[in-house]
């Protein structure tokens, strides 16, 4: 019995590694858009936007060191959904169905799709993060060993997001639309690009709608955990908000029976 779940779980993973290989446009267009922020954007703005120092930086810092954590998530970010994306074309063309063919349960088949999601998250942040190291954005070597569980958490919760969204959305054309609704709100409404504080004295309401995204806390997860420390509140934020996106999109989950 055991056997026979690792043995579909390698064949998923394997089977979504093997696909993202053999598009290699895919991580090139990956890895394209945060390298363009990183150099040409922070770089543009990196006069003009100053960060103090703040926690976990003890010193102050440049502007492409800030950004670098929401880059990361960026990264994750548009992974998931593409990842979603690539439900729906499979719940069109019927390979799903195969799939929840197997007798195991559903749950079990749609959580391996999302580890295997996951998996590939990590494989592109970390390369992303070595690329970085070019223009002078010092991770810690410890760093890149500690952030693992952040961005397999985190890479998981928009997983699963993406996954439930596309249980609600039954095209494929529909899908690629609502996916720019969620996509920026939640990047640009966040500390990606520029520390809370500043929204703060900006504008009040957009600071709290910053600190209710949960983009936001899987931000502040990444960038302590970049640096060796732990951020409690954001783990605790992006946990629960792991824990309810996973729920409703596992239960949610219907394949196409046929198109009208």
């Amino acid at each position: 019995m055991n056997n026979r779940y690792l043995y579909c779980f390698n064949g998923i993973v394997k089977r979504e590694v093997l696909r993202f290989f053999q598009q290699r446009s895919r991580l090139l267009s990956a890895l394209v858009r945060p390298l363009l922020w990183l150099v040409v954007f922070a770089a543009g703005f990196r006069a003009a936007l100053g960060v103090s120092i703040m926690e976990p930086y003890g010193t102050y810092i440049t502007y492409q060191q800030y950004i670098t954590p929401g880059l990361c998530c960026m990264i994750i970010l548009f992974n998931g959904m593409q990842s979603s994306l690539s439900m729906v074309y499979d719940r069109e063309m019927g390979s799903m169905k195969v799939l929840l063919m197997s007798p195991l349960p559903r749950p079990f088949l749609l959580c391996c799709k999302l580890i295997a999601s996951a998996l590939l998250s990590l494989l592109q942040v970390v390369i992303f993060l070595l690329f970085a190291q070019l223009v002078d954005v010092d991770i810690p070597l410890m760093g890149y060993v500690s952030s693992i569980p952040a961005i397999f958490l985190i890479a998981f919760f928009l997983g699963a997001l993406g996954l439930m969204l596309s249980n609600l959305i039954k095209q494929l054309e529909n899908f690629a639309g609502v996916m720019n609704f969620v996509i920026f709100p939640m990047f640009f409404l966040s500390s990606a690009l520029y520390p809370l504080w500043k929204m703060q004295e900006a504008s009040l309401w957009l600071y709290w709608l910053c600190q209710f995204n949960p983009f936001t806390s899987c931000v502040e997860l990444l960038r302590f955990a970049l640096y060796g420390q732990m951020n409690l509140t954001a783990l605790t934020t992006v946990i629960v908000a792991t824990t309810i996106a996973s729920f409703f999109a596992l239960m949610s989950f219907k394949p196409l029976h046929g198109r009208k």
